[in-house]
Formats: structure tokens, C-alpha cells, sequence
């Protein structure tokens, strides 16, 4: 199996990246349970990258009309590292127009050296320039056949919850989709911190935890 670090306790609690070859990225519990023989959930983050040839979805030319029912403005108010964040729901759009406003001067990101620079930039503009986050939104892009690492069919204990009590909690056994641009910020829950989450970047600039 493939990692950056193959300390089995990890005891600096080191963010791992991990590179499976597509036999091991085939069973996802079983990957799961490696990483965290390796020590991975000690940093109560790990990084996988997928082998290159899996692929969520064959396509991404015809998610343009798909509809961002209810995109909210984060509006952050504060100072010193003591910030408030207020969303405020703003009207449906597509994707296509997301990406138009995302990309526009007034929301892109900024020109920076690397992410140290970057990160200062964020906390320097967080409240400044409101952006428009385009969250919870039920569903997935993966295609339904895709067989591994389908977010949308995990195959885990949380599919029990539905399946056995007929209880459905939305994003947390079922997928939720999210458009986000420079300075859209998503802070932990506390089922993220309870329960194992699983996100996947289709596309666009990395993600900054």
C-alpha cells in the first residue's frame, strides 16, 4: 500500500497523503482501516489520492444548467481572530453562472508567492468582499455507475441508519454537493468531528483546510 509515511503510530499526528494503486482503492473499508493502521487518524485528517484511472464522473461539460437552489453570502464581521459569520440565502443560479462570478475580478483569487501568502491574504480580506457559497445542495456528481468510493453508496454503518429505521440525515448518510470560491469557508460541524467525513474535489483550485 502506498503512503508518504509508513510510521505506524504517526506520534507527531503528521497529515498523510496516501496514493492507492486501483486494487487497493477498490474495497474502501479495507483502505479505511489501513490508514488508520498507519496512524492517519491521529491528525484527524488524511489526504488520498485517487489512482489516475478512476474516474467519479466521465464529464464535467454538461453540469453548466445543473441548479444551485439556495447559494448564500458569507458575511464576516470581527476582528483580532475573533470573527463572526452570517449567511445570507441570495437568489438560484446555475452552475455556469457560479463559475462566471467565481472567475469575475471582484471574486477570483487574488495573485499570491505560495499558500503561507495566501493564507495571510485570507485573514487579511475576511471581511471584505463577501463571497457567495454555493452549499448544501443534496446530491452528488458521481456517475451511478461508479462501483468505488461512491459517496453516494459507501456501503458503511451509516447506511444501516437508513436502511434499518428508515431515518434519513441529510449530509450525513446522504451526499451533499458544494461550489465554493476564494474566501467561502466551511467550518467543522459536530458530526464532522463525531463521525468519519469523506470529501471529494472534482475540480477547480485546491482546498485549504
Amino acid at each position: 500500500m502506498g503512503s508518504e509515511d509508513h510510521g505506524a503510530q504517526n506520534p507527531s499526528c503528521k497529515i498523510m497523503t496516501f496514493r492507492p494503486t486501483m486494487e487497493e482503492f477498490k474495497d474502501f473499508n479495507k483502505y479505511v482501516a489501513y490508514i488508520e493502521s498507519q496512524g492517519a487518524h491521529r491528525a484527524g485528517l488524511a489526504k488520498i489520492i485517487p489512482p489516475k484511472e478512476w474516474k467519479p464522473r466521465q464529464t464535467y461539460d454538461d453540469i453548466d444548467d445543473v441548479v444551485i437552489p439556495a447559494p448564500i453570502q458569507q458575511v464576516v464581521t470581527g476582528q483580532s481572530g475573533l470573527f463572526t459569520q452570517y449567511n445570507i440565502q441570495k437568489k438560484a443560479m446555475t452552475v455556469g453562472e457560479y463559475r462566471r462570478l467565481a472567475n469575475s475580478e471582484k471574486y477570483c483569487t487574488p495573485r499570491h508567492q505560495d499558500f503561507d501568502d495566501l493564507e495571510r491574504k485570507y485573514w487579511k480580506n475576511l471581511t471584505f468582499v463577501s463571497p457567495i457559497y454555493g452549499a448544501d445542495i443534496s446530491g452528488s456528481l458521481y456517475d451511478d455507475d461508479v462501483a468505488q468510493w461512491n459517496i453516494g453508496s459507501l456501503r458503511t454503518i451509516l447506511d444501516m441508519v437508513e436502511r434499518e429505521c428508515g431515518t434519513i440525515i441529510e449530509g450525513v448518510n446522504t451526499p451533499y454537493l458544494y461550489f465554493g470560491m476564494w474566501k467561502t469557508t466551511f467550518a467543522w460541524h459536530t458530526e464532522d468531528m463525531d463521525l468519519y467525513s469523506i470529501n471529494y474535489l472534482h475540480f477547480g483550485e485546491p482546498k485549504s483546510w
